[in-house]
């Protein structure tokens, strides 16, 4: 089992510097939950080619002011040169939205390949993982959502958000089955507050349904399965007139 390295203030800038994704637990261990430490650790097994890593912020106060923290635990996520997430008193549901994040922001980045011939660079895209939940923001709503060639169902939520965690699993669970049909989105409203204002979302979860760049059903509250599942099925099997198709937009 691959375990967390440990930072220190001697080591922090060196690793954020050489690695390319990191999601690092800032705690000296008072009030990390154990669904969150089960979850970091697994993740840590499954995720070869992401840094995970501890730090104590009161043996490294300047590791601490780095990133601003005080004595709660704080899950942080750090890609390409910035911080992507940040969750404070986080869950075990934070860890594979964080991932998710860290994904994005690296995806983001293209990877150059030179040609003998002439030394030109091509962008290397990676394949985007549609068997869990796809973390989309404010600046790729429109061509990650709407210009989408699937349906998409969009989870809009926030950390705080209790209800919101309840609903997380679940949406996991559904994308892991219905992927290669239905691409499920996430879309943190703190973080993407154009989004929230486009759209009317006035309370969260809400769950909206888009297909051919329409809006088929928007609910806020926290679904059960079986409720879910039933909306999936019906996105998919729904067909929508050209003529009647609305055209939403996230500006």
């Amino acid at each position: 089992m691959a375990e967390p390295i440990i930072l220190t203030d001697a080591t922090l800038e060196a690793m954020l510097r050489e690695n390319p994704a990191a999601l690092i637990l800032v705690s000296n261990g008072d009030g990390v939950r154990g669904d969150f430490t089960i979850a970091f650790k697994k993740a840590a097994d499954e995720n070869p080619n992401v840094v995970f890593a501890r730090l104590d912020p009161t043996a490294n106060p300047q590791a601490a002011a780095r990133f601003d923290v005080g004595s709660k635990p704080v899950l942080v996520g750090w890609a390409c040169g910035e911080e992507v997430v940040r969750r404070s008193k986080p869950w075990g549901t934070d860890v594979p939205l964080a991932m998710d994040m860290l994904r994005a922001a690296v995806d983001q980045i293209p990877t150059a390949t030179q040609e003998s011939s002439g030394e030109q660079r091509v962008a290397d895209h990676a394949i985007v993982d549609n068997s869990k939940p796809f973390v989309v923001t404010d600046a790729t709503f429109e061509q990650e959502v709407l210009n989408y060639d699937l349906p998409v169902l969009v989870d809009f939520w926030a950390e705080w958000c209790g209800p919101c965690r309840m609903v997380a699993p679940i949406l996991e669970k559904l994308a892991a089955e219905y992927a290669g049909k239905v691409r499920i989105a996430k879309v943190d409203v703190d973080a993407n507050p154009g989004l929230s204002q486009a759209f009317r979302v006035m309370s969260i979860p809400t769950i909206m349904l888009i297909k051919q760049r329409t809006i088929v059903f928007s609910q806020p509250g926290a679904l059960p399965e079986p409720t879910l599942r039933e909306l999936i099925d019906k996105l998919i099997a729904l067909e929508i007139p050209p003529q009647t198709a609305q055209q939403p937009s996230a500006n």
